[in-house]
C-alpha cells in the first residue's frame, strides 16, 4: 500500500520520534497572506523598518505564522485521523522566523491514554519547529484525541505527562538585540505601555469577525493542515467542517491589537483550549485578561502574561465558565500566553 490512510490510536508507542515531511521555505508571499487572511497590524511583523529601529535585523514574519507551518507539518502523522485538538502547553518561541528561512517538524510521543468509549484516545506529543540551521525555532506539547482502527486492540498502559502550568518568566527567550528604548507608539498605533496595565485587568476588543468557509480552507491549505475533519466534511455525523482551531487563535490575536497594540511578539504559549467547535458563519469576538507580568534583560522590554478568550456572538460578557466550571458553548478559545511590550 503507497498511501498513508493516516495513523490511528494503536499506531502510536511512547517516547518514539515522528520526523515530519515536507520541509518549507517562508516567503513574503507568506506574510502577505497571512495579513490578509486575518486582521494583523502588529508594527514588527508588518514593517522592516519598525523593527530595525526595534534592534532587529528586519521584520520577523508573525509568530503564529510559524506556530501554523510547524504545526502543518505535523498533521498527516500527529492528527490526521483527529476528532479534535484538546490543548496546549510549555511552548516557546526561542527565534524569530525571518522571510527565507526553511522549517522543519519533528514530534516526540510523551504521553497515551485511551478514552472509556474505547473508540478512541488521547495522544501527547511534543513538537518542533527547526530551521535551515538545525536552531529550534519553536517548541511546543499538544494532545489531540485520535480515532482507534480496531476497537477491540488492548489499550496501552496510560501515560498522561506532568505539564507545567505556565512558562517561567525567567525561561522566556527575549529575541537577539530587541531594544523598545526607542519604541514609536505613534507607529505601533496605541499609547499603551507595559506599566498601563495591571494584573486582573480585562479587556474588551470590540470588533468581531465573521469567519467564511473559503477563508478558512485557503488557510488549512496554505499552512499544509490536511487533518480530515477540516476538508471533508464526512468526517463528522452533523455533516459540518470544524473549522481549524489555529484559525481562531490567529482571528482573535488579531483583533486583541484593539486595546494590546504594543503587545508585539509572542514568545510563549502557556496553555490552551480549543472549548467548543467553531463553523463557517460563526462570528468571533475577543477579549483578554491581564494574568502576569515580568520584567526582562532586554533595554525596555516588558513581558505580560495574558489569557485571550475567543468567543461567538451571544457570549456573557468576560465569563468563561458555567457554575459547574464547564465553559460556556459560545467560548470558542480559551488561551494563555506571554508578549513583549515596550514599558
Amino acid at each position: 500500500m503507497k498511501t498513508n490512510p493516516g495513523r490511528f490510536f494503536e499506531d502510536y508507542r511512547l517516547g518514539e520520534t515522528i520526523v515530519h515531511a515536507v520541509p518549507r521555505t517562508i516567503s513574503g508571499g507568506e506574510r502577505a497572506l497571512y495579513h490578509a487572511l486575518y486582521p494583523a497590524r502588529h508594527a514588527i511583523a508588518s514593517s522592516d523598518e519598525f523593527a530595525r529601529a526595534c534592534g532587529l535585523a528586519g521584520s520577523p514574519v508573525d509568530e503564529l505564522l510559524a506556530f501554523h507551518v510547524v504545526f502543518g507539518k505535523t498533521v498527516p502523522d500527529i492528527s490526521l485521523n483527529a476528532v479534535a485538538n484538546l490543548g496546549y502547553a510549555e511552548g516557546r518561541w526561542l527565534e524569530p522566523v525571518q522571510a527565507g528561512d526553511t522549517l522543519r517538524s519533528e514530534s516526540v510521543v510523551i504521553g497515551l491514554k485511551e478514552n472509556s468509549n474505547g473508540k478512541s484516545g488521547v495522544v501527547y506529543v511534543r513538537s518542533r519547529g527547526i530551521n535551515q540551521r538545525g536552531a529550534v525555532v519553536i517548541e511546543f506539547v499538544r494532545w489531540v484525541m485520535v480515532k482507534k482502527r480496531d476497537f477491540a486492540m488492548a489499550a496501552p498502559e496510560a501515560v498522561v505527562p506532568q505539564l507545567a502550568k505556565a512558562v517561567a518568566a525567567e525561561a522566556l527567550v527575549v529575541p537577539a538585540g530587541l531594544d523598545f528604548t526607542g519604541y514609536d507608539f505613534a507607529l505601533a498605533g496605541e499609547p499603551h505601555r507595559w506599566g498601563d496595565y495591571a494584573v486582573g485587568e480585562v479587556i474588551d476588543h470590540v470588533d468581531g469577525v465573521t469567519i467564511e468557509d473559503a477563508e478558512h480552507m485557503l488557510a488549512t491549505r496554505a499552512w499544509q493542515n490536511t487533518s480530515k475533519v477540516h476538508f471533508d466534511v464526512r468526517q463528522r455525523e452533523d455533516g459540518r467542517r470544524l473549522i481549524y482551531g489555529g484559525h481562531v487563535i490567529s482571528l482573535a490575536r488579531a483583533l486583541s491589537f484593539n486595546g494590546l497594540a504594543n503587545a508585539q511578539m509572542i514568545v510563549a504559549l502557556n496553555g490552551g483550549a480549543h472549548a467548543n467547535p467553531c463553523f463557517a458563519g460563526d462570528t468571533v469576538r475577543a477579549w483578554s485578561e491581564v494574568l502576569g507580568k515580568a520584567p526582562t534583560g532586554a533595554p525596555g522590554v516588558g513581558a505580560l502574561r495574558l489569557r485571550l478568550v475567543a468567543v461567538k456572538d451571544g457570549a456573557e460578557p468576560f465569563r468563561l465558565r458555567d457554575d459547574g466550571g464547564k465553559y460556556l458553548p459560545e467560548v470558542l478559545l480559551d488561551l494563555d500566553y506571554w508578549a513583549l511590550m515596550p514599558v
